[in-house]
């Protein structure tokens, strides 16, 4: 089965305009795929200093979203939970996301996904199921 490289996986999240619209970086990872990074600043953050909880939100489905793209499969979200476990304060050190495919099925995918600091500091934890569109890449005969 064809799968994206890391490079097309990069490409996935750019193309989804609101990631660069919230300046949330995109970082390659040692495995081949990328994960999200942001710094939360005032742009991100609600009347509290803390970083709007849309934010997380969008950090998380698109991650998600990423993983499923990985395993070459386009996927829009079907449903979506996240629990807040800590404030992500203006001055909280840099988050990253952790996203991994839980159920790898035909027509939906199931995912989950943590929001965490370099220290492995626990943010949000997010869980969803896609509905599978088609693929990226046609497999070859």
């Amino acid at each position: 089965m064809h799968r994206p490289t890391q490079e097309q996986i990069i490409e996935f999240f750019h193309a989804n305009t609101v990631i660069d619209f919230m300046e949330i970086d995109v970082v390659p990872t040692p495995d081949g795929e990328a994960r999200l990074e942001l710094c939360a600043d005032s742009r991100h953050a609600n009347l509290y200093s803390m970083a709007h909880g849309g934010v997380l939100t969008t950090m998380a489905d698109t991650a998600m979203g990423a993983k499923c793209l990985a395993l070459n499969k386009r996927v829009v979200t079907i449903s979506l939970t996240i629990e807040f476990m800590h404030a992500v304060m203006t001055n909280t050190p840099r988050i990253m996301t952790d996203a991994k495919v839980l159920h790898d099925g035909r027509k939906t995918m199931v995912c989950e996904c943590r929001i965490v600091d370099a220290k492995g500091k626990l943010y949000a934890k997010a869980n969803a199921t896609f509905f599978v569109t088609g693929k990226l890449f046609d497999d070859e005969a």
